[in-house]
């Protein structure tokens, strides 16, 4: 049983069953050094979008990623020269990389040898047998998992033909001959997507997929759109398994740079409790009883700390009506007072007031030595943040 940690102040936490998600018990595999599938964190994936033979480009865009906080990321290796560069990008990179190939078997063989920890290929595409043997042989020499990434916009001919249209039937289906592929050449170490861009036709794929196979399920709603649009259709069915305990590691697909994507994905984790990175922000849409400019607020305290990574809470609420409430309920609270003076919470209580001019560099400052004493209380403890995560 998974539970969510309640989001009251740090030190209060205390389970409570109407926050509780139950996992679907899924095999853990690993994506180099990263555990995917079992008891592990939910991962956040993203994908560049840079040009592969432009290695310093795509190592530039990778280190953004890195810095919001990407676990795994995924770099197209369509020609020759591409893997060639993929083999320098690799060595750059913090984190596990993911070779996105389609249909040349022989990208894959040279992606894996350049040090892919995984190879996003559907076994089906790339040919005969026996190229499904050497990309099986090169994966087992180089310690490389597969990711099968099933999109109702690519489905086979003949699926199409069965089915007359892209349905949940047709992607399981798929998915399930693209396993077969690799479990009749003794390989176990994969993964797998069912994607489509239909946030029913997606959701109703997996779950019809998670109560079919115990291999760890990669979650996306593919091709979702912009930042607003895309960020909300992807919560609402990425959300939705992810509540029902469906899904081991994330890509949101976000037509906007990959580091939004990133952001995104931990944001819809933490709202579910699923991962709890950085300052989870509460904060009111404003009115005309607001004590400062709350918007602007927010946007500015945001930005200023990105940097944070420690689990913790804070609110920004503009006024006394909901403002001591939200306030006790998190570790670092603001509520608009009169006269440009605002009451500041620490550890749900009542601490003392902030003038405007000093508020933003003030609760900055608060939630920075918040973090610090959490990170040193952790240390005390032998925990890491990873593992709060």
């Amino acid at each position: 049983m998974f539970h969510l940690l309640s989001f009251r102040p740090s030190n209060m936490n205390e389970i409570r069953p109407w926050r509780t998600i139950e996992r679907r018990k899924s095999r853990q595999i690993m994506v180099g050094t990263t555990p995917v599938g079992g008891d592990a964190p939910i991962t956040v994936q993203t994908m560049t979008n840079t040009p592969t033979e432009d290695a310093v480009a795509t190592i530039d865009q990778i280190r953004r990623c890195e810095d919001a906080g990407a676990d795994i990321i995924r770099v197209s290796c369509p020609t020759e020269e591409s893997t060639a560069s993929f083999a320098r990008i690799v060595k750059a990179s913090r984190v596990p990389l993911v070779a996105d190939i389609h249909f040349h078997y022989k990208r894959a063989l040279e992606a894996a040898d350049a040090g892919a920890a995984c190879l996003r290929i559907n076994p089906g595409n790339i040919g005969s047998s026996q190229r499904v043997a050497e990309v099986v042989r090169a994966a087992k020499a180089n310690g490389c998992a597969i990711r099968i990434g099933v999109n109702a916009g690519s489905l086979e001919k003949d699926l199409l033909e069965k089915y007359g249209e892209p349905c949940p039937e047709a992607l399981v289906e798929s998915a399930l001959d693209h396993i077969k592929l690799l479990q009749d050449h003794d390989f176990h170490e994969f993964k797998v997507a069912v994607k489509a861009s239909d946030v029913f036709l997606a959701v109703a794929a997996y779950h019809a997929l998670a109560e079919t196979v115990d291999c760890p399920l990669h979650l996306g709603i593919t091709e979702a759109g912009g930042l607003i649009g895309g960020t909300v259709k992807s919560s609402i069915g990425m959300g939705s398994l992810l509540w029902a305990g469906i899904g081991d590691t994330i890509r949101v697909s976000l037509s906007a740079e990959p580091e939004q994507e990133v952001k995104v994905g931990f944001e819809m984790l933490k709202a579910l409790g699923l991962r709890t990175r950085g300052v989870r922000v509460v904060s009111c849409p404003s009115c005309s009883r607001q004590g400062f400019d709350v918007i602007r607020t927010v946007e500015a305290l945001e930005a200023r700390l990105e940097h944070i990574k420690t689990p913790m809470s804070l609110s920004v609420l503009g006024c006394v009506v909901n403002g001591p409430g939200e306030a006790r309920e998190t570790d670092i609270g603001l509520t608009g007072g009169g006269n440009g003076k605002h009451m500041v919470y620490l550890s749900g209580l009542k601490d003392h007031h902030v003038e405007d001019g000093d508020m933003l560099d003030h609760i900055v400052g608060l939630v920075e030595k918040k973090a610090a004493e959490i990170e040193d209380g952790m240390s005390d403890a032998g925990q890491v943040t990873q593992a709060a995560e």
